[in-house]
């Protein structure tokens, strides 16, 4: 990926279309949004509201025809997002391999929360050693 270093009225112009928080509906500061990545026109953003401390990944895409921008509510920090943006995608296999583990382990982790027992003193104290 490479960088172009855009003015300060650009991001203003592109951020426009995500310029207020969904949760709160509080504006943005547009130069207070972190550019995680960008290639050509296409521009990935990190921008978080001040007021609820929620998060947007924004996409804004500049063309002939203008600029537009989708938004999804994360509660990624900036770092996360750089942290994980290159890392394998989660196969179906993980996903299968790790509820097949949750399955094998459930009377150790999940038994009682999902049948709604509860451990008395007596069971608590009956298993433990001394």
């Amino acid at each position: 990926m490479h960088s172009n270093r855009r003015s300060p009225q650009f991001f203003q112009e592109s951020l426009r279309l995500i310029s207020y928080c969904p949760v709160c509906d509080t504006s943005y500061n547009p130069m207070e949004a972190r550019v995680i990545d960008e290639r050509d026109d296409k521009h990935l953003m990190h921008i978080r509201c001040k007021k609820c401390a929620h998060s947007i990944l924004a996409l804004v895409l500049t063309t002939g025809m203008g600029v537009s921008s989708m938004g999804l509510l994360t509660d990624l920090t900036f770092d996360d997002v750089v942290k994980f943006r290159n890392v394998e995608s989660v196969t179906v296999d993980d996903v299968i391999a790790f509820h097949q583990l949750l399955e094998k382990r459930e009377g150790d982790v999940f038994g009682p929360v999902r049948s709604g027992k509860k451990k008395t003193e007596k069971t608590a104290v009956k298993g433990r050693r001394n």
